[in-house]
């Protein structure tokens, strides 16, 4: 079965209601990015730790010049991250959009 008109914007509807925001997503990377705050806040929970951690490491052995290495390697992560925001808030979205058609679909039935 499909899903009738009515059906589908209800589900637009709470796509738009649930999705995180780009803007808040660039606050949080723009801030905290060093600590994994936009992956956090868009469910990335995995890469989010990994960068905390890498940060974490990295600010304790820079007195040994290890450090400086993983820094250099956080960060140029981070700066990468901020071209993917988009395409994170974008995936999220659709992630909501799929879980509400299933839920859908599944009720019709």
């Amino acid at each position: 079965m499909a899903l009738n008109t009515q059906e589908q914007i209800l589900i637009e509807q709470r796509v738009a209601n649930e999705a995180k925001s780009t803007g808040v997503a660039y606050l949080l990377w723009l801030f905290l990015g060093g600590f994994g705050g936009h992956r956090f806040y868009l469910g990335r929970t995995g890469s989010a730790v990994a960068i905390l951690l890498l940060t974490i490491v990295g600010i304790v052995t820079a007195v040994i010049g290890v450090g400086i290495v993983i820094l250099l390697g956080t960060g140029i992560w981070i700066l990468v991250d901020a071209f993917l925001i988009p395409g994170m808030v974008q995936q999220q979205k659709n992630d909501v959009r799929q879980q509400l058609t299933q839920s859908a679909l599944i009720h019709q039935r």
